[in-house]
């Protein structure tokens, strides 16, 4: 029985989980059409063993393959966690007036983060003589007057409460929730995922080889299939500054006449910053930078990629090792040579790339979530044969090879730009 007709026979079936297949044997084919990019395309298994660490990301996104896009245009879902820090947006003295002696309001500059019932705490404020850290409790919410609180482990007396006087810009850190006994049901929580956009842009690249200088004697052995892979590097090259620092835009050629989709890089895809002190590199700043891009809302994984340029690489490699620093280890994974740097907070992969050199960002780089990472492909890579001599045009072999794909953050905070001030 034919591949084809395999296909044609089996009867595919779209579950709640998964795929089901029957009346056929499950050949690649089958598994393609029922589960479009579970299996890797055989091109890509090729195109990581040209020059790996030239392009970094898009050697990442290959080996963790991608997902099918029905259109260009891809809409995409993004989504981190929900705050769990503010800050008071004005101060509370401890004799404030107070709602039945056991509770007063206070304003936040995130109110819409809290929710009734909640507990929170201010580690800035000491309780009496114990010195704890105020703990108050939401009982309600108000859009004008803010967050009705209960103090937890304070008291009030002639005087008003035992706490410290509350500033303008101290932290309020969400806690857990506290029920009534007889509650059944507590404030709904949802979380909303934003909906974002990002063009897959059509990488196309020709290479063509004359009859006769196919022919002709040369020193070495230089073919078709040697062209095909340095045209492979320079494409990847192009659409690794594309998929890094590329805009989104739909533009009109104003000679064809006919629309051209632009690819939105992952750089402008998050606005999660670190700024990085010039001069060298300490060990303080590395630990303040590994503590920004493995904590706080959407950390995500305790293992991440730092891409950066020469100068960022540099800084990095002079920096002396500690006893929460260590940076002697080295690793291959996906293909690239990377050096590991251990922190407490968390392990960074560092390759430096080529591209930031190139467009501007010498001192900068990017610390990377992979599992955060997804590639879209519309047309996964290919080669095309053209007959050129068929059609008349010109006596020559050619291949044009083509990709549609582009590369989005799913969640945005877990990934981190590093920026020299």
């Amino acid at each position: 029985m034919s591949q084809t007709n395999t296909l044609q026979q089996a009867t595919i079936s779209q579950g709640a989980t998964g795929a089901h297949v029957s009346h056929a044997p499950l050949t690649t084919e089958v598994s393609d059409v029922a589960s479009p990019g579970l299996l890797l395309n055989s091109i890509d298994s090729r195109i990581i063993k040209i020059r790996p660490m030239a392009t970094p990301i898009d050697q990442l996104s290959r080996c963790a393959g991608s997902r099918h896009a029905d259109s260009i245009k891809v809409e995409y879902y993004a989504v981190d966690v929900k705050d769990t820090v503010s800050t008071l947006s004005r101060a509370v003295q401890p004799d404030i007036a107070t709602v039945g002696q056991n509770s007063f309001y206070i304003s936040t500059k995130h109110n819409e983060i809290f929710s009734p019932t909640e507990t929170i705490m201010l580690p800035a404020s000491s309780v009496g003589e114990s010195k704890q850290p105020l703990v108050l409790y939401i009982a309600a919410i108000d859009k004008r007057d803010g967050l009705l609180v209960v103090p937890v482990n304070a008291k009030h007396g002639e005087t008003g409460w035992n706490f410290a006087p509350l500033t303008a810009g101290s932290s309020i850190v969400r806690m857990g929730r506290a029920a009534a006994e007889l509650d059944v049901q507590s404030p709904q929580y949802e979380a909303v995922p934003r909906k974002a956009t990002n063009y897959c842009q059509i990488f196309k690249m020709q290479i063509e080889q004359s009859t006769y200088q196919k022919l002709a004697n040369k020193e070495v052995d230089w073919t078709l299939s040697d062209q095909e892979e340095v045209a492979i590097i320079d494409m990847r090259l192009g659409m690794e500054k594309n998929f890094i620092f590329g805009a989104m835009a739909e533009i009109t050629d104003p000679d064809k006449n006919e629309t051209v989709y632009l690819t939105g890089g992952i750089w402008n895809q998050t606005d999660n910053t670190f700024e990085l002190p010039a001069g060298k590199l300490s060990n303080e700043t590395m630990v303040s930078m590994c503590r920004r891009a493995f904590t706080g809302a959407g950390c995500g994984s305790t293992r991440k990629i730092l891409v950066g340029g020469s100068g960022l690489i540099e800084k990095l490699s002079n920096m002396q090792a500690d006893r929460n620093i260590t940076n002697t280890n080295t690793l291959v994974k996906w293909g690239i040579e990377f050096r590991e740097i251990r922190t407490n907070f968390g392990s960074l992969y560092v390759v430096h790339s080529e591209i930031f050199d190139q467009c501007g960002h010498p001192d900068d780089g990017m610390i990377i979530d992979p599992d955060a990472l997804t590639k879209y492909s519309h047309v996964p890579f290919q080669s095309e044969i053209l007959n050129l001599r068929s059609s008349g045009q010109r006596n020559t072999d050619a291949r044009v090879l083509t990709e549609c794909s582009c590369l989005v953050l799913r969640h945005p905070q877990s990934h981190l730009k590093i920026i020299q001030k």
